[in-house]
């Protein structure tokens, strides 16, 4: 899975897991809002995810042009 498709992702599991803890407050569930934030957990991991994917793609491609140029 790509950088980008893993920041979507992690984006919306993010907004459900905050969305489902709202829910789990406003109706006294304490199972909704534990759900919620593991669910908001596991979106920041695919978003941090993301972001160190495209890190290194980009530390890469800085190093294969440093290498191009040098040839």
């Amino acid at each position: 899975m790509g950088s980008t498709m893993d920041k979507i992702k992690g984006a919306t599991n993010e907004a459900v897991g905050k969305a489902k803890q709202g829910i789990g407050e406003a109706t006294g569930s304490e199972k909704l809002e534990g759900e919620g934030a593991l669910q908001e957990a596991k979106g920041k991991g695919q978003q941090a995810l993301g972001d160190a994917k495209e890190a290194v793609k980009d530390t890469a491609d800085k190093a294969a042009g440093a290498v191009n140029r040098n040839l």
